[in-house]
């Protein structure tokens, strides 16, 4: 891969090249792709979205948003400290027009769409949608569709979710939000469809991260983006844009951090032993005097956290520096955070974040009401599109399709764009609305 095609400018529907060097500096296109998803009601909703901990009637639990906002935020620095070097050893980007900021727009914007595609009720949002397909009443449904099909439904993931998201074509509104294609680039950590599931090593591997309905226009972004393909027998997978390994990169630093002080900070964890956990991090940085003098809990945990985000940072960056040209033969198969300097203590602090708060009653509570609320929802609406789609609505249906949103009021051509439109559609629902909704419906 080489770095002038991984920064294409190319949108949907382009029919002339665009080029750095002609860019408008007061606008750039890099940035225009933030300022569109900022801008977006798939975005907005994340404000109530449950990140880890349910909302409380404390101010300091983060919701999908503050943390897709922090990540962002991280996600900039890394990008620039790393477009800084690449710069200076790739002298023909900066003869194309190339800044260091560009390199922190791209990874910043794809950074604040991570979690756009992700479920209401926390992480089990996704499973609890795949668990209506596969063992709920939605299983009726596998005959009718193909492998891949059924296993974009009964493995949900956010990640695909939210590629389908950016992307998807509205009438008057083709190509989505129509983000450049290296945004969508780095925004892609899992370049691969749903099939084939193999075990492998490869951090790309984790997850996938494009639905059927999106492979077509991902093979488009990935030949102009130069990826390496490494699909084989008619299967759609590529190496990762390199990019983003600084988006995960940016997430792994926050809700390793992030999600341990609201912790603390609800009392799941202790004061006391958590900071000794964090001071690990930071104790080539530390002021001690400065330390010592903050007199609350909050304030010397804001403290450390800024300086273990500081500390990780410069972690990340350096590893990707010193593996660029792995990255770019897309034979690099770690996190960079798996390979730093501090993976051992990073790992002792999500061990406790997750023995103490991703394990905690409030927690799981939220958790167990999400399946009961999102296998009722998939359900009534499924039902009802379904009848709809076969002109044999029953009075309840008619009610059913007439609080959906316009754009689902009239139903796919398919079974599987059927189906997977209204998983769509309840995964963007906020933790409230969903709730609320599901109340309504149960005459609650």
């Amino acid at each position: 891969m080489n770095w002038i095609q991984l920064l294409s400018l190319k949108r949907f529907g382009d029919k002339h090249k665009r080029l750095r060097c002609e860019q408008d500096e007061h606008r750039l296109g890099f940035e225009v792709d933030y300022d569109r998803i900022i801008f977006s009601d798939s975005f907005r909703s994340l404000q109530d979205k449950t990140q880890v901990i349910p909302h409380s009637k404390t101010d300091f639990v983060h919701t999908r948003l503050t943390h897709s906002l922090e990540v962002s935020v991280v996600a900039r620095s890394l990008g620039r400290i790393v477009g800084e070097q690449l710069l200076k050893k790739h002298p023909k980007l900066v003869k194309e027009g190339y800044k260091m900021n560009d390199f922190g727009a791209i990874v910043a914007t794809a950074a604040l769409a991570h979690d756009i595609g992700n479920p209401p009720f926390g992480h089990s949002g996704e499973k609890a949608i795949g668990e209506y397909f596969k063992n709920g009443k939605g299983k009726k449904f596998k005959e009718s569709l193909t492998d891949k099909q059924w296993q974009d439904l009964i493995d949900f993931e956010g990640n695909a979710n939210g590629f389908r998201i950016l992307n998807k074509s509205q009438k008057g509104s083709e190509g989505g939000l129509r983000l450049s294609y290296a945004t969508l680039g780095a925004f892609t950590k899992y370049p691969k469809e749903s099939l084939p599931k193999k075990p492998s090593n490869h951090i790309a591997d984790k997850k996938y991260g494009v639905f059927q309905s999106e492979v077509s226009f991902f093979n488009e972004v990935a030949q102009e983006l130069g990826l390496i393909s490494s699909g084989k027998e008619g299967n759609m997978a590529y190496k990762r844009h390199p990019l983003s390994y600084l988006v995960e990169a940016a997430d792994d630093i926050c809700y390793t951090i992030i999600d341990f002080e609201d912790g603390i900070n609800l009392g799941l964890i202790e004061e006391e032993f958590a900071l000794e956990y964090l001071i690990k991090l930071v104790k080539n940085t530390i002021d001690s005097n400065k330390y010592y003098q903050l007199e609350h809990k909050k304030d010397r945990l804001s403290y450390l956290r800024a300086l273990a985000i500081g500390t990780l940072i410069n972690e990340a960056s350096k590893v990707f520096l010193e593996n660029e040209e792995v990255i770019l033969k897309g034979e690099y198969p770690y996190s960079l955070l798996d390979k730093c300097n501090y993976e051992a203590q990073i790992n002792d602090i999500i061990k406790i974040s997750v023995e103490k708060i991703y394990k905690s009653r409030e927690v799981i509570e939220k958790e167990l009401a999400g399946y009961k609320v999102i296998a009722n929802l998939l359900n009534v609406f499924i039902t009802a599109t379904n009848n709809n789609y076969e002109n044999n609505l029953t009075n309840y249906d008619k009610l059913i399709i007439a609080i959906l949103p316009e754009s689902l009021q009239q139903p796919k051509d398919t079974l599987y764009l059927r189906l997977l439109a209204i998983s769509g559609y309840v995964a963007s629902l906020t933790d409230g609305f969903a709730l609320q909704l599901y109340q309504k419906l149960n005459g609650k």
